[in-house]
């Protein structure tokens, strides 16, 4: 018999052995995972379908370390479905998979466990979405991660950032990138990072938008509204008007097939997974960079026609939980409708999208990891939608849009009395450089860029978040559409050299500021009443300049306040009696501190402010206040 070469017994050998670890290796990746980690179960189904997105939904039965709910699943195409889930805290999880089609063995009585093995603390500083899902801080007011830490979120506007219009390149960013032509999502992620950002706020997709021969805002013969969507430059339609921006992917994928019936019409019963697979790799750069987006479903206008030509509660609330099953499993805040004007012909009222997220709630139930769901909204959530039982789907309240100045104050502030306490913030604020009339302080367009343009949008940062908004804040520019590479500019500038305006840079100053106590100001509130004068003389309430702002604690140990161009030096009251404070100012601009002083305050808790730090009253230009009790 032939002896084997002791070279090939070698081999073999090496072989079996290495197979044997790799397999051991695949075995404990598939069972070992961290905290706050997706887990994504693929299943697939065994019977055909006619439309696998509206006739099947699948689950699973999650359960671990005090948790046990349903987490849905998505379809994925073809006839894959999956299941995106976290586990809440170290421990074995296990999982069985349930369906509405009991006869399919693929989808059902599937099953299977994992071990949550807890982050080192060296891993967690790496990225803080390993802190755990954000949720209200204990007294409702304000954000923070599961663990407790404080979450202030320091967001950018991107709306269009879901589409091709900034690409996913899957490529890295070269080191001090400055934004120009060709920019991609890693691109503009990073250099917000550095900034200082943690969040962008995202709508998820455009169904009726195209450029195509039709005006940007146009109905059908029926005399439905199809879109009211933002204009592409340099792209005229049949009756030279500018037409739509199109919103695909960057393979050129729409969210929805079109409607046979009805030209023009997304058809909202049969989505595309391609799209969202593109989605997908966005989202996880995102939470891999330790950014919290704000993912809003759609834009008000495309709802009209899904109305008129669908069963539009059933079918919404069928879209809504396909957006938080497949992205419900990263650290989000969650936004039901992107709803900054309600039109009569362009949008439906509030009260029929609040129908229709009840519905959802009602059918599917809340978001499973407890992220908070609110909506971008004109004006406040609590005119248009209520309160508490009145809209249950709703968990977190906001402001925007319209107004732009002082008169979001007075919205927060009846926003913070409210109970129970839910966060609160401003998601649209005054943008840098938009000129548009809802955009203008007392009728004011300043040059876009200029001291005064940026002096808005910082004074609306500390405006917003000492009436309330202690949530956080979201910048925001004339490039929210993202006119991108290839695209002429129009009276809306190129992304790339908006991203480049300096009130950007103040975002990190206000979290700085806000933060500079931990979390003691997640126990602060409104105590404008309390400053002497909160207004000059001659302010207007529809402008920016001259109001003055504080929110202190209920033990009178702690406040901030903030100052406007044009500002009194003011007597502030409410303070302990005769008791020493360090008083330190703040410049909003620079984000540097002078030094602090002491001061006592009168018999009757009376404090005086000797002077602004230009020596100027009224004041030349804002500034921030920190005062502690000594």
């Amino acid at each position: 018999m032939k002896k084997e070469s002791p070279n090939l017994k070698f081999i073999l050998t090496c072989v079996i052995l290495l197979t044997i670890l790799s397999c051991k290796n695949e075995t404990a990746e598939s069972t070992k995972i961290h905290p706050w980690e997706v887990v994504e179960i693929t299943l697939r189904a065994e019977n055909s379908c006619n439309n696998f997105y509206t006739d099947v939904t699948c689950w699973v039965e999650l359960e671990g370390p005090g948790f046990k709910k349903q987490i849905y699943g998505f379809w994925d195409g073809e006839n894959i479905f999956r299941v995106r889930l976290v586990a809440t805290k170290p421990g074995k999880w296990t999982w069985k998979s349930y369906s509405n089609q009991p006869g399919d063995q693929g989808l059902n009585n599937k099953q299977g466990y994992f071990e949550a093995v807890a982050w080192k603390p060296e891993e967690i500083e790496e990225n803080p979405n390993r802190r755990g899902f954000i949720r209200p801080s204990e007294n409702g007011h304000a954000l923070q991660y599961d663990d407790g830490t404080p979450f202030f979120l320091t967001g950018d506007t991107w709306l269009a950032g879901t589409t091709w219009r900034l690409p996913f390149r899957n490529a890295a960013s070269t080191s001090g990138y400055e934004p120009g032509p060709g920019i991609g999502f890693e691109d503009a992620v990073l250099y917000r990072k550095r900034q200082g950002f943690n969040s962008v706020s995202m709508i998820a997709c455009f169904p009726n938008w195209e450029a195509d021969e039709n005006a940007n805002t146009y109905a059908d013969e029926n005399g439905i509204y199809l879109r009211n969507a933002w204009e592409k430059f340099g792209y005229f339609s049949v009756d030279s008007q500018l037409t739509s921006k199109d919103m695909r992917d960057e393979n050129g994928n729409r969210p929805f097939e079109m409607s046979k019936e009805h030209k023009g019409v997304a058809d909202f019963d049969r989505i595309n997974p391609e799209y969202f697979r593109s989605l997908d790799k966005k989202m996880k750069f995102l939470s891999d960079q330790g950014f919290v987006p704000l993912l809003e479903s759609v834009r008000r206008d495309n709802c009209p026609a899904w109305k008129a030509y669908f069963d539009f509660n059933e079918s919404y609330a069928r879209y809504i939980q396909y957006l938080i099953s497949r992205y419900g499993a990263y650290n989000i805040i969650f936004s039901g409708i992107h709803l900054d004007w309600i039109p009569k012909e362009y949008s439906l009222t509030a009260d029929e999208f609040n129908e229709a997220l009840t519905y959802h709630l009602k059918k599917y139930g809340p978001l499973p990891f407890g992220q908070p769901h609110t909506t971008l909204i004109n004006n406040s959530t609590y005119w248009q939608f209520g309160h508490g039982e009145k809209c249950p789907w709703l968990t977190m309240h906001s402001v925007g849009n319209n107004p732009r100045d002082h008169r979001v104050s007075d919205m927060l502030d009846t926003l913070f009395r409210l109970k129970p306490a839910y966060p609160a913030i401003n998601f649209e604020p005054y943008y840098t450089g938009w000129d548009h009339s809802i955009n203008k302080p007392h009728g004011e367009r300043p040059p876009a860029d200029s001291d005064r343009d940026n002096y808005f949008s910082r004074a609306m940062m500390y405006v917003s978040v000492l009436s309330g908004g202690l949530s956080g804040h979201v910048h925001g520019t004339s490039a929210y559409d993202i006119t991108t590479t290839g695209e002429p500019a129009g009276f809306r500038p190129h992304f790339w050299d908006a991203m480049k305006y300096k009130s950007a840079g103040y975002m990190k100053h206000l979290k700085n500021f806000v933060l500079s106590e931990g979390a003691r100001y997640q126990a602060l509130e409104p105590a404008h009443a309390d400053i002497t004068p909160g207004k000059a003389p001659g302010s207007f309430e529809d402008g920016l300049d001259g109001w003055s702002y504080m929110m202190r604690t209920r033990e009178k140990d702690f406040a901030l306040l903030y100052f406007e161009n044009g500002s009194l030096v003011p007597v502030l009251s409410g303070f302990i009696p005769e008791t020493k404070y360090s008083l330190q100012w703040y410049d909003p601009s620079t984000g540097v501190w002078e030094k602090p002083v002491t001061v006592v305050t009168g018999r009757e808790g009376s404090l005086r402010i000797d002077s602004f730090p230009d020596n100027q009253n009224p004041s030349v230009t804002d500034r921030a206040l920190k005062i502690i009790r000594k």
